[in-house]
Parts: C-alpha cells; sequence; structure tokens
C-alpha cells in the first residue's frame, strides 16, 4: 500500500481506499477514494499542505485539489495556528472564519469558538442551523433573536455585513413578538400589531415592554372570542409577576379589537 492509504470494503464487498496523516501528534481522516492512487495523492497533498507554508487559502482550485476546500481549512489552520480542529475554521486575531468555501464564510468573535468547533453548521431556506443535543438550532438564537425575526426590522448587523456574527455587530432591535420600534420626528415608540385576517393594529406605546405586554393582551382577548391560533407568548423576564399583571390591567388596546365580532 501506498504511504497514508489502506484499503476498505463496504458492505456489499466493493474495495476503497481511505487516507489519513499524522501530525504533531494528531491522526487525520483525509477521506475515502475509489482508488489507491487517488488516496495516494490526497494524502501527498495533505502533506505538502502542513509543511509549505507557501500554500494559502485562496491558492484553493476544486479542478486540482483531492482534498474538498473544508480539508484544506482544517489543515491549514493546523499548520499556522498549532490548534486542530475538526470543523472549518481558520482562526484570527480575536475572531475566525467558518468556511463554507473559498470565498464563503462567516466570521465569529473567538468566545463562540468551543461551540463551532463541535458543531457544524448547515444552510437551509437561507437560515444558519447547528445540530445541538438532537434539535436543529438556528444560531441566531444564541444572540437572542427570536425565529420570526426579520433582518433589517427585528435585528441588523452594524456594520453591513450580514456573514459578520461578531456579538459587536449585531444589534437587536425588536425583541419581542408583534412589536415594532418605530421613530417619528425624532421621538421613539413601539408599535404592536397582531395577525388575525391580516395584521391588525394593537396600538401604540412609549416603552417596548408595554408593547410587548399589549400583544399579549390581545391574545388573550381574541382567544376569547374564539379565534383559535397558538399566538406566541411574549416573556418579560426583568418584571416581576405583580408588576406585570399591574401594566396588563391597565394597558390599553384597540378599540377595534376589543369590539371584534366573537366567531359563532
Amino acid at each position: 500500500m501506498l504511504p497514508g492509504v489502506y484499503a476498505a470494503k463496504k458492505k456489499d464487498g466493493t474495495l476503497y481506499y481511505r487516507s489519513s496523516i499524522t501530525h504533531s501528534g494528531k491522526h487525520i481522516s483525509l477521506g475515502s477514494f475509489p482508488t489507491e492512487q487517488a488516496a495516494s495523492f490526497a494524502y501527498r497533498q495533505a502533506d505538502r499542505l502542513l509543511h509549505d507554508r507557501s500554500f494559502s487559502l485562496d491558492m484553493y482550485s476544486e479542478a486540482e485539489s483531492f482534498l474538498p476546500f473544508q480539508k484544506w481549512v482544517v489543515l491549514l489552520n493546523f499548520r499556522d495556528n498549532g490548534i486542530y480542529i475538526k470543523t472549518p475554521i481558520y482562526l484570527k486575531n480575536h475572531f475566525f472564519h467558518y468556511y463554507f468555501g473559498r470565498d464563503d464564510f462567516l466570521t465569529f468573535d473567538i468566545d463562540d469558538l468551543f461551540y463551532y468547533s463541535s458543531r457544524s453548521i448547515t444552510r437551509r431556506g437561507g437560515h444558519l442551523f447547528v445540530a445541538d443535543y438532537g434539535m436543529q438550532v438556528n444560531i441566531l438564537s444564541r444572540y437572542g433573536i427570536k425565529n420570526y425575526a426579520v433582518a433589517g426590522r427585528d435585528f441588523r448587523f452594524v456594520n453591513g455585513d450580514s456573514r459578520d456574527f461578531r456579538y459587536e455587530n449585531i444589534e437587536i432591535i425588536n425583541r419581542f413578538h408583534g412589536v415594532c420600534k418605530k421613530e417619528k420626528k425624532g421621538t421613539t415608540y413601539y408599535e404592536t400589531k397582531i395577525h388575525v385576517n391580516g395584521d391588525f393594529l394593537v396600538g401604540r406605546y412609549k416603552k417596548e415592554i408595554e408593547a410587548a405586554i399589549a400583544y399579549n393582551k390581545a391574545a388573550s382577548i381574541l382567544i376569547t372570542k374564539g379565534y383559535e391560533k397558538n399566538f406566541p407568548v411574549n416573556y418579560i423576564e426583568e418584571l416581576s409577576s405583580v408588576r406585570y399583571h399591574e401594566i396588563y390591567k391597565q394597558i390599553s388596546i384597540s378599540k377595534r379589537l376589543r369590539n371584534l365580532t366573537p366567531l359563532p
């Protein structure tokens, strides 16, 4: 067998070849290949990446590489930073890039390194997920951003780069369901809407918490009127139960909503 290559068999008896390399005491799997020669080419390329510092991520070409780009990231990060990470992460000063392709990456704070070094990020329907304890978790939830949140309305990327997930770059605008921060003539207020046969204006409020409680109150009214919908609940963790109920009683709700005809 050529260096770094060993043979294996599939369940149906088909022969294939695996390649691996050991560097700085770390045994690294390079993948499976249909021929011994292809596995050997992958091994030799990995060896060059780990020892020749002239190689960089910008030099990757799918047509000329025997290894996927993600493996290049893993190997070059190990070479340059001395830390083996199984996910496609390349460390920078105080932050890191998580790569999907040569020019396709996300940026995270170094504080998130442990989390993403053990979890792969997947894309689905324009969203980013990780598998966490058997569940698919949207990575925005790590920033307190709800699943229904809309970029530009409920949160924004401060520097305009939607790939930059460093904490300082994410500003949460609207924390609560149905609540939208508004400004008019230099005055900030919070508008609450609830969806029932279209968006229904609940009211406009000076404080965000009042607007969130108004949504909860509107949802309760609609449920008593027979609108059987699973309205989400806004949880106000910073308020005591007593204070929450005081505001709930005092908060005003759209008269049109209160007078809405109950469903039969």
